[in-house]
């Protein structure tokens, strides 16, 4: 409890806290109401859909943040006899003092192993690995579609409405506002498409990062490069997000998700 209290009140929770009201406030009572106006049924629904995309946002972002991405079982024992179905040596980790399973880093941040560990979000204040990686991907979706929805909003209220600034600074707010919803809109968008190229290979971060030597020399032999956890994008995400696709969009639908020590391995 006292951990999951330290992330809440940490700067960089605050921070994203912080933003998300900023964003919602500025997008809702003032851009929203000076372009269809609150009291209209249209500016109500585009209020309703921006507040479910927010609401989405910070819940699968409190998920994630409260969910533990994964400790290493104190039962698990790395299988050597099978050197074909399992081909990945298992290695100690002499900080934690406990064998790590496929997939599994040490987190210097955290202190400790992690299984299927991806990256270590200071937004967060743990890290991304194998129980919170899908509430994680659901923050980063609604995240970026709230922020594309505001830039939108920005817009059609910027151009639609003949404003007569009376300062200066009322100008400029409206210029540094639009860069920055332009400039949040844009990161989360590239963000969302580098997790999405991940997903559909069935890689972590880390592990892309590992495999760039492995695609190289694969190049320069003529050769193509598969991930051996990459068994196809459909299975790839049913392995993240659930077989139910109607739970996909739940954060805290992980029911589908073993002990995180062993992965299928593509034949290919």
């Amino acid at each position: 409890m006292a951990e999951k209290k330290r992330r809440f009140f940490s700067w960089f929770s605050l921070a994203v806290i912080s933003l998300v009201g900023f964003v919602y406030y500025t997008t809702v009572f003032i851009f929203l109401e000076e372009w269809l106006g609150l009291g209209t049924s249209s500016g109500i629904l585009n209020a309703i859909l921006f507040s479910c995309l927010t609401v989405m946002s910070l819940v699968s972002y409190f998920v994630a943040t409260f969910t533990d991405p994964g400790v290493v079982p104190s039962s698990f024992v790395p299988m050597v006899e099978d050197p074909q179905n399992n081909p990945f040596d298992a290695e100690y980790c002499d900080r934690c003092a406990v064998y790590k399973p496929p997939r599994t880093h040490h987190c210097q941040y955290c202190k400790r192993c992690v299984l299927k560990m991806d990256h270590h979000c200071v937004w967060m204040d743990t890290c991304v690995g194998y129980r919170n990686h899908k509430p994680f991907i659901i923050f980063v979706l609604h995240a970026t579609l709230g922020s594309c929805y505001a830039m939108v909003i920005f817009v059609g209220g910027f151009f639609q409405e003949d404003h007569d600034f009376e300062t200066f600074f009322l100008k400029a707010g409206y210029v540094l506002f639009g860069f920055f919803i332009a400039i949040l809109s844009l990161t989360m968008s590239s963000f969302f498409a580098w997790n999405v190229y991940l997903l559909a290979h069935n890689m972590t971060t880390i592990e892309f990062r590992a495999g760039e030597r492995a695609r190289w020399l694969a190049n320069r032999r003529g050769q193509h490069h598969r991930h051996p956890f990459d068994l196809g994008i459909i299975q790839n995400f049913v392995s993240v997000f659930g077989p139910n696709m109607c739970q996909w969009l739940c954060p805290t639908s992980i029911g589908h998700l073993q002990d995180g020590t062993q992965f299928p391995i593509s034949n290919d």
